[in-house]
């Protein structure tokens, strides 16, 4: 009888460890509305990160730079305010969004959102790739960016923007159909999504809940030992 019942602790302690990971069962806090879309961290080895609206402002932040092909961009866009876009265009027309042609696709288009990342994966870094919000008058107010633009030339970021804001109030509205996923030297990866959830469990918490484990059936042994 003395042998079933250490066995009966054995087995009662060990499902407690498995089901709070060795300690007490964590505090739960519940929270309104999405996770907030934090500002665009730094960049790393093959990512590119850019602040929509930057500051509140109709900026993109950084609105000019190069990509080598593989590279990815994100782009965060905030949760306040009106809605943004990413939408890709031309340099001859720098407000409109990039039609498909007989030979390449539409441009990338985040469509109008908030509170979202968006990314594009460059596949081409020998050509310029030049871009917009399409939210109404911010690509005439500047809100304007290229990436892999040439230094000199007429091709120039400075000339883009200058281009964007000749039109200003006379900007043509575009239509919100949802994202595009497709570009030209510069591809979409996904529809925009909320990534800033919940961070992942420790990767230490695995090897507590085992340690724990092992404990009890330490233990649970050294109890049947003593009967």
């Amino acid at each position: 009888m003395l042998f079933a019942a250490g066995f009966a602790l054995l087995f009662s302690s060990l499902a407690a460890a498995q089901d709070y990971g060795g300690g007490p069962a964590p505090a739960t806090t519940t929270t309104a509305g999405a996770p907030p879309v934090p500002s665009a961290p730094a960049n790393s080895t093959g990512h590119v990160n850019v602040d929509v609206a930057a500051n509140g402002k109709f900026v993109f932040n950084p609105n000019n730079f190069n990509a080598s092909a593989g590279t990815v961009v994100t782009f965060f866009f905030p949760n306040a305010g009106l809605n943004h876009s990413v939408t890709q265009s031309s340099f001859a027309d720098p407000c409109t969004h990039l039609a498909a042609t007989a030979n390449t696709s539409a441009g990338f288009d985040s469509g109008l959102t908030a509170g979202v990342q968006f990314s594009i994966n460059i596949t081409d870094d020998t050509k310029p790739i030049w871009f917009h919000c399409k939210q109404v008058t911010h690509c005439g107010l500047g809100m304007v960016g290229s990436i892999n633009a040439p230094a000199t030339g007429n091709n120039t970021f400075a000339n883009f923007m200058s281009a964007a804001l000749a039109i200003g109030t006379a900007e043509p509205t575009e239509t919100d159909n949802g994202p595009v996923l497709s570009g030209v030297n510069a591809i979409a990866t996904a529809a925009p999504s909320n990534t800033a959830g919940a961070a992942p469990p420790k990767s230490g918490s695995a090897m507590r809940v085992g340690t724990s484990i092992a404990a009890v059936l330490l233990g649970g042994a050294a109890v049947i030992a003593m009967l």
